[in-house]
């Protein structure tokens, strides 16, 4: 029987256990995240273990609701130390969770405690974390050096002030900062919101938000501005792909009546967003910059929560019915080698549409198993999947999609371990030898990343 979260979590077999020695110490290169760079340039810590590993974790959120416990006590007026409460009192129910492992993985790796998370202990961690936490080593910058974080990407809206990226560049010195360009709220026209977020965005780059022309030239602006602060990628949540060509005299005929507040049908729509996916594709191929794409997630599907608190609040699910084949086979075969473009999915069903795709252009790469997938079934089926129909040798890698950064070893040690115990059991098997399993081992857990990225 294996120790929790002992030496052999997740390693099944000798060659496992080689594998992972091999890769775990190896810097963490993360492409897509939602931190808040603000807060790593303040470098002010944080107060208490909430604040380390709820207050900004819809992960936790949801579960947290899922088991009774009421809103006041998640993101409610409750004090910290009454959510931490809270949250230690349900906490073995979250066993069999990635967050159950993620959450004691933080405690035992950076904080040193063993001790297992329930209403008995949450006393005792809340004050040993609290010590802790007033620690030097334990603010933020400290934490990018000691978890050997050599590049992140933050996730930034086409507005972002971009100064913080300037000061990053000279104040955090053992991390490469990036932007990323997220352009999804001037392409959802169907959103309630979309219409003032445009007038905003394109008064701001100077522009008239009543001509079609005025509105492309502030999106290319905007772009060019990130492309100057050392933006290698964009980014692109795109709930249902569609991708046609139409002629650009009806995309500003839908864009008028849209800015004039007239609604607009669902082929409107629909050919507007196409027409978008493709002059964002076109940008970004001008610069030879990366295109990710996250297909599949239903947004504010809970209304009463989106309501209350507004998005990004634990209300979003995924959907299989999408035809991905179909939605992305004009943009696909328009930028066929000329456009490096990641795929992730939130459903796994997806799998052998991606899958496949990626077999059949080779500037498609497959992303890390996303959200409801980010766990060692999920991680394992993803990566399983694509060795035995694609390349696992051309796997993009891992990303922590986190809001928190305190998790970033603590994600980045979970996937590296399953790469390890996939690997380990293949030779194990005799189907590869342990020599090349090592050499696929470092490519998907760091090389990968760093040939897109940073080269």
């Amino acid at each position: 029987m294996s120790e929790f979260l002992g030496e052999d979590y997740l390693l099944e077999n000798e060659s496992a256990r080689l594998l992972y020695d091999y890769i775990k110490d190896l810097p963490i290169i993360d492409p897509h995240n939602h931190i808040d760079l603000r807060e790593i340039l303040d470098n002010r810590g944080w107060r208490d273990i909430w604040e380390v590993e709820g207050a900004t974790d819809h992960y936790v959120w949801e579960l947290m609701r899922r088991c009774g416990v009421e809103e006041k006590f998640i993101t409610g007026s409750a004090s910290n130390r009454e959510k931490w409460e809270k949250l230690a009192d349900i906490f073995p129910k979250l066993a069999g969770n990635p967050v159950y492992e993620w959450v004691h993985l933080d405690l035992l790796r950076r904080f040193g405690i063993k001790k297992l998370i329930c209403s008995e202990t949450a006393e005792d961690i809340w004050n040993e974390t609290k010590k802790k936490l007033e620690d030097e080593n334990m603010k933020q910058k400290s934490l990018l050096r000691n978890m050997k974080i050599e590049m992140m990407c933050t996730t930034d809206d086409p507005i972002s002030e971009l100064d913080l990226h300037k000061r990053a560049k000279s104040e955090v010195e053992a991390t490469r900062i990036l932007p990323t360009w997220r352009p999804d709220r001037l392409m959802n026209v169907e959103k309630n919101d979309w219409r003032e977020y445009v007038v905003h965005f394109t008064e701001k780059m100077n522009e008239d938000p009543f001509s079609f022309e005025a509105f492309l030239s502030a999106i290319s602006r905007s772009h060019d501005n990130f492309g100057e602060y050392g933006c290698v990628a964009s980014d692109h949540g795109v709930e249902n792909p569609t991708s046609r060509w139409v002629r650009k005299e009806r995309i500003s005929k839908i864009y008028e009546k849209a800015i004039e507040g007239r609604p607009l049908g669902k082929d409107e729509v629909e050919d507007f967003k196409a027409y978008m996916l493709m002059f964002f594709g076109i940008l970004d191929s001008e610069k030879d910059w990366i295109m990710q794409i996250h297909i599949g997630a239903v947004r504010d599907y809970r209304l009463s929560l989106f309501k209350n608190l507004g998005p990004d609040s634990g209300g979003d699910i995924s959907t299989n019915m999408i035809d991905l084949a179909e939605g992305l086979r004009c943009f696909l075969n328009e930028f066929d080698g000329k456009l490096r473009i990641i795929l992730y999915i939130l459903d796994p069903t997806h799998l052998p549409t991606i899958t496949t795709i990626a077999r059949a252009f080779p500037n498609v790469n497959i992303g890390a198993a996303w959200w409801f997938n980010d766990s060692p079934f999920g991680m394992n089926l993803h990566l399983e999947y694509i060795s035995s129909v694609d390349l696992l040798s051309r796997f993009t890698g891992m990303v922590t999609d986190s809001r928190k950064l305190m998790s970033f070893g603590s994600r980045t040690e979970m996937f590296r371990r399953v790469v390890a115990n996939l690997l380990g059991k293949m030779v194990e098997r005799g189907q590869i030898p342990v020599d090349v399993a090592k050499d696929l081992a470092f490519t998907v857990s760091y090389k990968n990343l760093q040939d897109l990225f940073l080269t």
